[in-house]
């Protein structure tokens, strides 16, 4: 089995895929780390003792940095953000990529682009609060500013 394995708290906690679809998790445990898959686990020594037993390729980051000319842009899991995010971690249950601005802050963010509905219309948002998102309907995440604003225009068009 080749399967992947995307950081979800780095050096903590990984998800492991296979065509898409999750098959287990690996964490970090006391004396090495465990592989959880149908309720069972596997400890091994260390993360290459994994590669090489389930066959689980590590992606080395789950932030990355662009340079270029534009603003400086990190991002989340595939998700772009304006700041220097600080620990990022993938909500499966709510299946958004949720971060931090600076290391002591409360207020979580949420990388990529939205769209939500406020005082009677939907509205263009970049990395919103989380607060914001619950609080408000919304569609989102989304990679790229184009699908954003190519749903906004349908919904806003359909509320006319």
């Amino acid at each position: 089995m080749n399967s992947t394995a995307k950081i979800l708290i780095p050096n903590k906690e990984w998800l492991v895929t296979a065509d898409n679809q999750k098959i287990g998790s690996i964490s970090k445990i006391k004396k090495g780390y465990a592989f959880h898959r149908n309720g069972q686990s596997v400890t091994f020594k260390n993360l290459s003792e994994i590669q090489q037993n389930v066959g689980t390729i590590f992606f080395e980051e789950s932030i990355k940095k662009i340079k270029d000319g534009s603003p400086k842009l990190y991002y989340i899991y595939d998700y772009p953000c304006n700041s220097k995010p600080f620990s990022p971690i993938y909500d499966l249950k709510k299946k958004l990529p949720i971060y931090i601005t600076y290391p002591k802050s409360k207020s979580q963010h949420c990388a990529g682009y939205y769209i939500v509905f406020r005082k009677k219309s939907w509205v263009a948002n970049f990395c919103p609060k989380l607060i914001t998102l619950e609080r408000y309907p919304y569609y989102g995440p989304f990679k790229t500013e184009e699908k954003m604003l190519e749903l906004l225009k349908r919904k806003n068009n359909e509320n006319n």
